[in-house]
């Protein structure tokens, strides 16, 4: 892994918080797309989570986010500063 730079694990050693956005996005994920469904193949599984980090990313509005998507809340603030 070293010799293609590649780090097992970005947390800092004691730190849990380090990873909490991504486990909060997998029980997303977990919540609204896996639950109860049945995949008939790797492809098909694929296509879904793609689909899925879409919507997250362009389409699912935060409260947090001043009711925005988490691109359209990047795009605000980077049009602010």
């Amino acid at each position: 892994m070293k010799k293609h730079s590649i780090f097992q694990s970005f947390s800092r050693k004691g730190n849990c918080l380090d990873n909490s956005p991504m486990e909060n996005f997998f029980s997303l994920l977990k919540q609204e797309v896996y639950h109860g469904q049945v995949f008939h193949s790797y492809e098909e599984l694929e296509r879904t989570i793609v689909t899925f980090i879409d919507y997250y990313n362009h389409r699912r509005i935060k409260r947090k986010l001043d009711w925005m998507s988490p691109i359209d809340y990047r795009k605000e603030i980077q049009n602010a500063a």
